[in-house]
């Protein structure tokens, strides 16, 4: 057995173990060193938002059996994609494809901000009145849908190697799970880190319910496409400890906190302008 046919088969079993194992070590730190007082009921927001995790593990596993990796497979054996077409080492392939792959991850995510009814589904995301490493898996199963379409196609022309994407799912994962944290980091360690990897500061200004900060540090795993496009944002105005998280017309637990309401969600209220799109923030018929 080669190694694409190892990650194939074992595949799920590595993401797994990843995950549980990264929750478990962030679930702790939170517990032992946490960033800020949560608002809302810890029982009650795992209990939803886990919920909505496995749910959406469910029905990307009824639609699309194989995933990303499948994907990434069958473009090899189709000899699809610019790493299949040319001749490079694979560590090249590699670490090219896990950079490639989270550049576009970086412009989905602004994206879903910039095209109002796309905003509609990442707001499930984003109306978690608190922040910890629930809120890092937390979102809407048609957006989790649009984000495996979006990879599949980026597969499909890119090319990469099994390994590469099973490298790039873990480290996707794992980050989303370490930046969203309620997990202190002494100010000397994060200026070092965020250089690095984004870290649960620097992407905690990105669920701030003020609208130019929740459009920044749209990064997920790697920090520089927001240096580079402008859209880095180094602090929250009010600070950490008493910055509000979440969006400021959504603060009703029945609607967000609890899974039917994160269901319904994209679907309440008229598509209007979204302040990505405005010269002028605020306004009352916003969502933020």
């Amino acid at each position: 057995m080669d190694m694409s046919e190892f990650l194939m088969t074992n595949e799920v079993a590595i993401r797994l173990g990843f995950f549980f194992g990264v929750f478990g070590v962030m679930a702790l730190w939170e517990v032992l060193a946490p960033r800020r007082a949560l608002t809302v009921s810890k029982p009650v927001r795992w209990l939803n938002n886990l919920g909505i995790v496995f749910l959406n593990s469910f029905i990307l596993r009824l639609i699309f059996p194989a995933a990303a990796v499948g994907m990434a497979a069958f473009a090899g054996a189709q000899g699809w994609g610019v790493f299949n077409y040319f001749a490079v080492p694979l560590w090249l392939a590699v670490v090219a494809s896990v950079v490639v792959l989270d550049f576009i991850i970086y412009l989905q995510h602004v994206m879903v901000h910039a095209v109002p009814a796309l905003w509609r589904l990442h707001r499930v995301h984003h109306a978690d009145l608190d922040f910890d490493v629930t809120t890092g898996a937390r979102f809407h199963p048609l957006e989790i849908l649009l984000s495996m379409l979006i990879k599949f196609a980026t597969i499909a022309v890119l090319g990469p190697p099994v390994v590469a994407v099973v490298i790039f799912e873990v480290l996707l994962n794992g980050t989303a799970m370490f930046n969203h944290a309620n997990a202190r980091i002494p100010l000397g360690v994060d200026r070092i880190l965020r250089w690095f990897v984004v870290t649960p500061d620097m992407h905690r200004v990105h669920h701030s319910v003020e609208d130019d900060e929740a459009n920044s540090n749209f990064g997920f795993n790697l920090p520089w496409w927001d240096r580079m496009f402008g859209t880095y944002r180094n602090q929250p105005r009010a600070g950490h400890a008493a910055m509000t998280i979440g969006i400021h017309k959504y603060r009703d637990t029945k609607q967000v906190a609890w899974l039917p309401g994160m269901l319904a969600l994209p679907f309440v209220g008229r598509i209007t302008g979204y302040a990505i799109n405005r010269r002028e923030w605020g306004g009352p018929d916003e969502d933020r």
